[in-house]
């Protein structure tokens, strides 16, 4: 595990090696021998990572390149929905900082600001007022808050609705999806403050149905993998949408090329086919042949973040209540790492922790996952305490 946390440490071999070392990582795989490679960040794949393994015959799993640029770069993602009738919000994308900024004066708030590149989850503002639009598109353009990720924008409208994930598996050409889920991207309950890269989710949806399915299913995530290998870049690995359920049906808000965190950490606990199974058939290209069945069961997850996450904070702090949970809870490490005491975990990052319960119903691993969340402390800890409160309606 590359770089790892003290949660991998305690099940496998952490590496003293960044992800973007991506030769390093080659040679430690072809050393070892290692007959399967996953790839979970996203800087990595938009680098080639898998481009790279496949060259030297490593297998992995992951969207190459070419095929991770659709979550690498939002105008090419934007330009690709609208040329296939992929629903989506309208948008107009600019690289001249001016030309931008008068756009954005003609129009009606709520306004949707994006950096095109990568910007870990924090490149994007629902701007309600025109100051607060051009506030974000100066942050970007300007003072260069996320670098080079910043030098085209998009300028969408705001969409309203319900907003949800859904992940599928492909090997570009079989299109198999997971269960859905629901994340809370602000710090604070109520969904107050700025947004971070997930503070919470729960699988699945109350709302999901399976007319909803299938119209997912068929308007975005096949013509998606479809349009990409028209465009002589065939998507393997996962596919993450990230959907808002308007009135006039489902759009794409963005997408993603890998896992993501927090929604997969409630999904893949709900997954009853073995996953490295599936991984292997989509490097084989064999994905119709695998039969994904999952569990009826729901998921809640919560993440614990240090104190003044999503800007900046302290680490180090020691972890305690990790041995003082009921058996039955995950706990996903992030921003851990080993301490220099025996069984000693401490802080390293701002989003720390996710723990996660399953039960029969929402309710159920609500309950359970707060029961057990408030075991765990460490210095300046806070999490949210409505993830999966569901409002009537």
């Amino acid at each position: 595990m590359a770089l790892g946390n003290a949660g991998t440490a305690e099940i496998a071999h952490n590496l003293a090696l960044k992800p973007a070392d991506i030769e390093s990582l080659a040679e430690i795989a072809r050393e070892k021998s290692i007959d399967l490679t996953v790839i979970g960040p996203e800087a990595p794949l938009a680098d080639g990572i898998v481009d790279h393994f496949i060259v030297r015959g490593i297998p992995i799993f992951g969207a190459t390149k070419r095929a991770a640029e659709l979550e690498s770069s939002k105008v090419f993602a934007k330009e690709l929905m609208q040329k296939y009738n992929i629903p989506c919000a309208r948008s107009t994308s600019f690289s001249d900082y001016t030309e931008a900024k008068e756009y954005i004066k003609r129009q009606i708030p709520p306004i949707v600001v994006k950096a095109d590149g990568l910007a870990a989850g924090k490149g994007v503002t629902v701007a309600d007022s025109i100051p607060q639009a051009l506030d974000a598109l100066s942050n970007i353009m300007e003072a260069r808050a996320f670098g080079a990720a910043g030098d085209r924008v998009i300028i969408e409208e705001c969409l309203s609705g319900r907003e949800m994930s859904i992940f599928a598996f492909t090997d570009g050409k079989a299109v198999i999806p997971m269960v859905s889920a629901c994340d809370y991207k602000p710090i604070f309950d109520g969904d107050q403050g700025p947004n971070t890269g997930g503070m919470g989710s729960y699988s699945p949806p109350h709302f999901m149905s399976p007319t909803l399915a299938k119209t997912v299913r068929e308007t975005i995530m096949e013509p998606a993998v479809r349009a990409m290998e028209k465009e002589e870049r065939l998507y393997k690995g996962v596919l993450y949408g990230g959907l808002m359920i308007t009135n006039d049906g489902p759009k794409v808000l963005e997408f993603n090329a890998r896992f993501g965190d927090p929604e997969a950490q409630v999904t893949l606990p709900l997954l009853k086919t073995d996953l490295v199974d599936i991984m292997l058939a989509v490097i084989d290209n064999k994905l119709e042949q695998i039969d994904v069945e999952w569990s009826d069961d729901a998921c809640v997850g919560v993440v614990m973040a240090s104190a003044g996450y999503p800007g900046s904070y302290e680490t180090g702090f020691p972890i305690t209540g990790l041995d003082n949970l009921d058996r039955d809870i995950l706990v996903f490490h992030a921003g851990t790492k080993v301490g220099s005491q025996p069984g000693q975990v401490l802080t390293n990052g701002g989003r720390v922790l996710t723990v996660v319960a399953r039960g029969k119903t929402l309710a159920e691993a609500r309950e359970k996952v707060y029961a057990n969340i408030s075991r765990i402390h460490f210095e300046g800890c806070h999490y949210r305490k409505d993830i999966a409160l569901l409002k009537e309606g």
